[in-house]
């Protein structure tokens, strides 16, 4: 008898941390969903000029910004606020417009960027699916080109709403997504990047976690919100603040052919 209890308990506590999970999941999203429309709309109303963010003091790091999937470069304007506030020169690939591109193809996009304004030790400063186009350029020709990558919320491991949702955009983002799992093969760069996420994301529930980066759980919920979360926006300045040494030893790491130009 204690022991049909003890199945009955079991089976009731899992019942309720379903309940638990299901409320706190509607209760995120609509958290996410409410910031996202707001700043979709102002950005709109008064849409944001990328040519404001470019100079900064020559001994900063030049900053790159990867917005995630449905998001334009001004969806990180608290993050292009803040880079240019600590002296960055930061600039947005205007190209990706809003992100609905292949990774591959997103990468390609980024690369020909770092190429053209001939960037050297750049921190690429990402949001969700922008990390994993952010962890392809680095594995590309223009890999040398970056110190460090900056990932915010991102699906390294993929999203298993990519399973559930009939959108060809998202489901690239599954779990079994063959980009997903080629990226995640790979592990040579892990060690220069930052995955910086939350407690809980609802639009990640699996996590962030990147095995041999540095991984900064944060106290706090949220996919998009997380933009414009102070204790965020803290964790983001450390991780650039730190990547000084790793743009010295990029420019050292400079193909020859490259070093001169």
């Amino acid at each position: 008898m204690q022991r049909g209890l003890a199945r009955h308990g079991a089976r009731l506590g899992r019942a309720i941390a379903d309940v638990v999970l299901a409320g706190l999941l509607g209760r995120e999203w609509l958290l996410d969903s409410h910031y996202a429309t707001r700043s979709h709309v102002a950005v709109l109303r008064r849409p944001l000029d990328p040519t404001r963010y470019r100079e900064g003091l020559a001994d900063r790091a030049p900053i790159v910004l990867l917005p995630g999937i449905y998001e334009d470069w001004q969806f990180l304007h608290p993050l292009a606020d803040l880079m240019h506030e600590l002296g960055h020169p930061t600039h947005a690939v205007v190209e990706l417009r809003r992100t609905t591109t292949g990774i591959e193809r997103g990468a390609e996009i980024v690369s020909a960027e770092l190429e053209r304004l001939d960037l050297r030790g750049a921190v690429l400063l990402a949001h969700s699916k922008g990390g994993l186009i952010g962890k392809k350029v680095m594995l590309g020709p223009s890999g040398w080109r970056v110190a460090r990558l900056v990932a915010i919320a991102t699906p390294f491991s993929g999203s298993a709403w990519g399973d559930v949702l009939p959108v060809r955009a998202i489901r690239a983002l599954a779990p079994s997504s063959p980009d997903v799992l080629a990226l995640a093969a790979e592990t040579a760069v892990n060690a220069r990047i930052t995955s910086i996420y939350p407690l809980f994301d609802p639009h990640v529930p699996g996590g962030s976690e990147l095995p041999g980066a540095e991984n900064v759980r944060l106290p706090i919920a949220g996919h998009s919100r997380i933009l414009a979360d102070p204790v965020a926006l803290r964790a983001v300045g450390r991780a650039v603040a730190g990547a000084a040494e790793e743009a010295e030893r990029a420019a050292g790491d400079a193909p020859l052919g490259d070093r001169s130009r």
